[in-house]
């Protein structure tokens, strides 16, 4: 829209069926006030991840912080999180955009390539934060691509799964939640392409979470809370040795004391011979 056109402000927010409000509102930054809550939330939520509004309330109340419930919801709205409990929606769906069926149920996962996961989480830095991204490997923990975003578009998804794609190849499945982002046209556009089978999690499916809920801590935990970020570049090249770290040298009890890279790659050199 343009102030200069011929056309009224007014009459091209009618064309466009977009309120003046919206047209003339300017975004304001999130306050120092907010950002420091919305760091204690989020120690909350990765230590406590089945807490929602009432009882982070509570927990941020222990810390000596008063602070209204309906506040909580909006800033745990603008972190993207949500308690991980078993309930009807796991995540905020688009409902424009099509919700596929879940594929994993009763399904024995004993291979690299068989099952990959996505999801997004919520990274404090020192003025502001941002989003991370990660795409696994469900079968060996190896995180296979990653990406930082100042918003919660579905470009930075598409960027780490095609960056996945061309360095791994294609898994057999790809697994999700319902959120807008996985379930766009751009994202899911990508995975039809290459022929993949598309499986979202549906009602009751919450432990599939789990797994990436453990990164999360993981990568909090031993990374995030340890830094204080001065910026986006800052926090890309310091996460860039931790995911290094992370799947190269730091082993699992999950996977018999073994490092993410040994067992993607050694189950993966079995399979070829």
């Amino acid at each position: 829209m343009n102030p200069s056109e011929s056309l009224s402000i007014s009459r091209q927010c009618e064309l466009l069926d977009l309120p003046r409000s919206t047209f003339y509102h300017v975004p304001q930054p999130v306050s120092d006030e907010d950002l420091e809550l919305m760091q204690l939330m989020d120690r909350c939520h990765t230590e406590l991840p089945f807490y929602g509004s009432r009882r982070i309330k509570d927990w941020l109340e222990d810390e000596g912080q008063s602070i209204n419930r309906k506040r909580i919801q909006r800033l745990m709205r603008t972190m993207g999180i949500v308690a991980v409990y078993p309930k009807q929606k796991l995540s905020q769906p688009n409902p424009a955009h099509r919700v596929y069926p879940y594929l994993l149920r009763n399904l024995t996962i004993d291979r690299p390539n068989q099952v990959w996961a996505a999801d997004i989480t919520y990274l404090p830095m020192a003025r502001g934060f941002v989003y991370l991204v990660a795409i696994m490997d469900w079968h060996s923990r190896k995180v296979l691509s990653w990406r930082l975003s100042n918003t919660m578009d579905s470009s930075f998804c598409v960027d780490a799964l095609n960056e996945a794609i061309d360095r791994y190849g294609t898994p057999e499945i790809f697994n999700t939640d319902q959120g807008s982002q996985f379930t766009s046209d751009d994202f899911t556009q990508v995975l039809n392409e290459h022929e993949i089978a598309i499986s979202m999690d549906g009602r009751g499916r919450w432990m599939d979470n789990v797994f990436i809920e453990r990164l999360w801590r993981s990568v909090k935990y031993e990374e995030v809370y340890l830094k204080a970020y001065e910026g986006m570049p800052d926090t890309r090249r310091s996460l860039g040795r931790y995911f290094d770290f992370y799947n190269q040298r730091r082993r699992h009890q999950s996977l018999d004391k073994q490092t993410p890279d040994a067992v993607y790659y050694e189950t993966a050199a079995r399979m070829a011979a």
